[in-house]
């Protein structure tokens, strides 16, 4: 099943979700299975349940964008452990559409986290990759990318989603 991705304004996004308790079911198995489908059909390499309106700590990656099977990532639970060096790049997100901004990170991102049998790994990823473990483990914590811009980016920005918003054209 496809959800639908929810957008900025909506409470889900800006809360902690709750962290998983139950492992290996038939029903985390087949959500997992829902998120990539919903994170492929918006043409995304990450994405969290908050995004898809469920307040669960469970985030998928992909950066190969589907064309590596081995890539495909299962994030649960997951904490942020190490940060190393410096990146600057544009970032968007599937809950903010229509927009992306210069946005640094940490260039080196190590993360623990627990798969979908609730087995603890640690995993280090570079660029792309830690970009999307910082990015999404955010939004496991009510945060989204637009609190790593400058005030005044992220006030026009949140001013031109109101305007669409009244216009009817958000949400």
């Amino acid at each position: 099943m496809v959800y639908p991705i929810v957008k900025f304004g909506d409470p889900v996004l800006e809360r902690e979700a709750d962290e998983v308790r139950e492992f290996d079911t038939p029903e985390l198995h087949q959500f997992l299975a829902d998120m990539f489908d919903s994170m492929y059909a918006a043409k995304g390499v990450g994405l969290a349940a908050p995004q898809i309106g469920f307040s669960r700590k469970i985030a998928v990656i992909d950066v190969s964008n589907g064309e590596n099977a081995e890539e495909k990532l299962v994030l649960i639970n997951p904490r942020i452990i190490k940060t190393e060096g410096r990146q600057e790049g544009e970032e968007g997100c599937l809950s903010i559409p229509g927009f992306r901004e210069q946005v640094r990170r940490a260039k080196r991102v190590t993360v623990h986290a627990q798969n979908a049998k609730g087995e603890e790994f640690e995993m280090t990823g570079e660029d792309l990759l830690a970009r999307a473990f910082l990015h999404e483990t955010d939004h496991l914590y009510g945060r989204l990318y637009i609190t790593h811009i400058s005030a005044l980016k992220r006030d026009l920005m949140k001013r031109k989603i109101k305007k669409l918003q009244r216009a009817g054209e958000w949400g």
